[in-house]
Formats: structure tokens, C-alpha cells, sequence
């Protein structure tokens, strides 16, 4: 399958075979470092596969007697943005768990033990820190899985299996090749968490982004249908956040498409997040471009968008040879067919102009 962990202080930890037993080594390698007496944080993204990566953990340190503290990174932002790094740096951490926020050779924070824990492209060689990666790897785990793997490193995790099922479907949909999915398919039903999946990604996308009630959820629950089934506060919040993101999409869905060349661009003024999703729908029926969703209202003095191609076209690559100069770590992150960023309004101005969209240039 490939390399799936690296330890820059203690060594490989990527034995040819059992990548399961390497994520388990590399979690054990990094408790290690770790200092006793003060928490683990486990820093994650807001989507399904972040939040349920995080929820994995979480409950596998308790489970085992360690401190283990969630912090869910906001509309917008980045685990290396000043204002995030003094937030996690009050916590006093012993250690830290980055997970499925990108893989960058930049410590988040300088001094602490680090495990980071992804799947996407990276960009870096974190240094001081231990590593798992599922990039390269065929089939890709995502996050979530790969913290699950790693999880054994503190015991038996069966009963969590279902928080990586929904990991998996959230990035990855259905028909991958990894026996876990079909295993919990089996235990907890394919409905129940491909709809679990569905609310549990729902508020990522609203206008405020606020994922505490999927994390709550998926950290008590016992099984997707406590979510899908449930009428307490933060279970009926993922529902109004699902039929938010619905309206939002079918307006959406009536905007065109701009053609230039081999690039198709969608030009969108929502708060929600609705850019991936517009993407990929247009991703289908445009197989011979680049598809890019560009959204100018979800956070102002920005511009997000995201790229999918159904034509086999690394879109990393084609990103990086048109980086405005400004670009910052926001800019070309994810996958070689599906890939996102954000760029200031200026440097989108910059940058689409260059694409030959002048008419998407928005208010610098």
C-alpha cells in the first residue's frame, strides 16, 4: 500500500505491509512524547471526516485515562493563523493531534509534541512531529480511518468503527475498498450512516459553521441512528442546518457556468458553503474542464472556491502554476481532482483575471 507513517524524532515507522500496525506505532511513538499531567489537544477540521477523526480520539484517550481536549477550527480558519495558535497555546498542551487539516512543514506549535494525522496532499515535512499520512496509498484511507487505526494503539476501538464509517462516506462516499466499511455496514446499516454522514456535514456548511452539535453528538452517541433518530437540541440543530444548506443549493444550482478555454467557472454569492457541492454537481456534466465554484459571500474579503475535474487533470499542479503571489497556505490544498482554496479579494482579482474572467473580478 505504501508509506503510511513517519516519525522525524524517532525514526520510520512505515513497515512494507501492516499499515494498521504502523498507525498504531506511530500513535504509541507520539504518547511518548507527550508530557503526563497536561492535556492532548486534538485540533481537527469541521467536516464529517474531521469531526469524526476527532471524536475517535477523543474518546480513545479518555477511554484510556488521558486529558484529551477538542478544538474544531472555525469558518475560515487555520490551525497556523495567529489567532488560532494563541487559542490552542492557553490550553498548556502536552501534546497535540492535528487531524485532517493538511500536512504543512510549519509546527503549529513550536515546542510541543505534534502527531499529525491526514490524508491529503502535502505541502510539507512537518518537523518535530510524528506522522501518519494516507496520501499515496490505494485505496486512500481518510482521516478518520486513519485515526481509528491508530486508536488501537490504546485498545480495542470496535464500538467506534461506525465514527469511521461516517468519516470515510463523508470524503469518500460508498464502494471503497477497506473491510471496515463493510464491517459496519453490517453492525450499525448502510442508511443509517450514509444519512448520519449526510447531518453530521450539514453545519459545516451553514452560514455560522458551528460544528458543536455534531461533534457533541458524535462523541456521546453510541451509533449513527442517536443521530438520524434523535429530538434533543443538538440533534434537530444538524436538521435546521441540512434544510439551510438545501435553499442555499437550489439557488445555487440556477447559476451558469462562464467558459474559457478548458477552465468552467461558477461565480457564487452565498455564506454557506456550498461551493464544493456546486462543483462537483457541474464536475459531471462539464468532463472535459476544470470546474472552479468560486463563492464571494462566504467570508468577506474573500473569495473560497473549489476545483473538480472529471478529466483527469492534476488540479494541484494546475493551481500552482497560476499562485498569485500573495497566496497563503489557504491556496491549492486537497487532492489532484479535487482540490479548494481562498485568496483576499485583490489576489482573486489577480488571479482570475489571469484565467481569462474578467467580468469575476469582485469589489477589492
Amino acid at each position: 500500500m505504501g508509506k503510511i507513517a513517519e516519525a522525524q524524532i524517532v525514526g520510520s515507522l512505515s513497515p512494507d505491509g501492516d499499515v494498521r500496525a504502523a498507525a498504531r506505532d506511530a500513535m504509541t511513538a507520539a504518547l511518548a512524547m507527550f508530557k503526563r499531567g497536561r492535556p492532548i489537544l486534538v485540533v481537527s477540521h469541521f467536516d464529517a471526516d474531521g469531526l469524526t477523526a476527532a471524536a475517535i480520539l477523543i474518546r480513545a484517550l479518555r477511554q484510556a485515562g488521558r486529558e484529551a481536549v477538542s478544538v474544531v477550527v472555525g469558518k475560515g480558519e487555520s490551525p497556523w493563523d495567529p489567532e488560532v495558535i494563541h487559542r490552542l497555546g492557553a490550553h498548556e498542551p502536552g501534546g497535540l493531534i492535528v487531524a485532517d487539516l493538511g500536512t504543512r512543514a510549519d509546527p503549529v506549535l513550536p515546542g510541543c509534541p505534534t502527531l499529525v494525522i491526514d490524508h491529503h496532499v502535502p505541502t510539507g515535512e512537518p518537523r518535530d512531529a510524528v506522522t501518519i499520512s494516507g496520501n499515496g496509498l490505494d485505496p486512500e484511507p481518510t482521516t478518520a480511518l486513519l485515526a481509528w487505526w491508530a486508536a488501537g494503539a490504546l485498545g480495542d476501538q470496535a464500538d467506534l468503527l461506525w465514527l469511521a464509517a461516517v468519516g470515510l462516506i463523508g470524503d469518500m462516499a460508498e464502494g471503497l475498498d477497506f473491510p471496515e466499511i463493510a464491517e459496519a455496514q453490517v453492525r450499525w446499516g448502510k442508511t443509517a450512516l450514509r444519512d448520519a454522514t449526510s447531518l453530521v456535514n450539514a453545519p459545516r456548511r451553514t452560514a455560522t459553521a458551528d460544528a458543536g452539535p455534531a461533534l457533541r453528538l458524535l462523541l456521546a452517541s453510541d451509533g449513527p441512528k442517536r443521530i438520524t433518530k434523535g429530538d434533543d437540541a443538538d440533534a434537530l440543530a444538524l436538521h435546521a442546518a441540512k434544510a439551510e444548506v438545501r435553499a442555499a443549493m437550489d439557488v445555487a444550482k440556477r447559476v451558469p457556468p462562464a467558459i474559457g478555454g478548458d477552465v468552467a467557472l461558477i461565480a457564487l454569492d452565498s455564506p454557506c458553503q456550498i461551493h464544493p457541492l456546486i462543483a462537483q454537481q457541474w464536475r459531471g456534466r462539464l468532463k472535459d474542464k476544470i470546474v472552479i465554484a468560486a463563492n464571494a459571500g462566504y467570508r468577506p474579503g474573500w473569495v473560497h472556491f473549489a476545483a473538480r475535474s472529471a478529466s483527469g487533470r492534476d488540479l494541484i499542479a494546475f493551481l500552482a502554476e497560476h499562485r498569485p503571489e500573495n497566496a497563503d497556505g489557504r491556496y491549492g490544498n486537497g487532492h489532484a481532482q479535487a482540490t479548494s482554496g481562498a485568496l483576499r479579494n485583490a489576489d482573486w482579482n489577480d488571479f482570475i483575471r489571469k484565467l481569462g474572467f474578467p467580468q469575476a473580478q469582485v469589489q477589492a
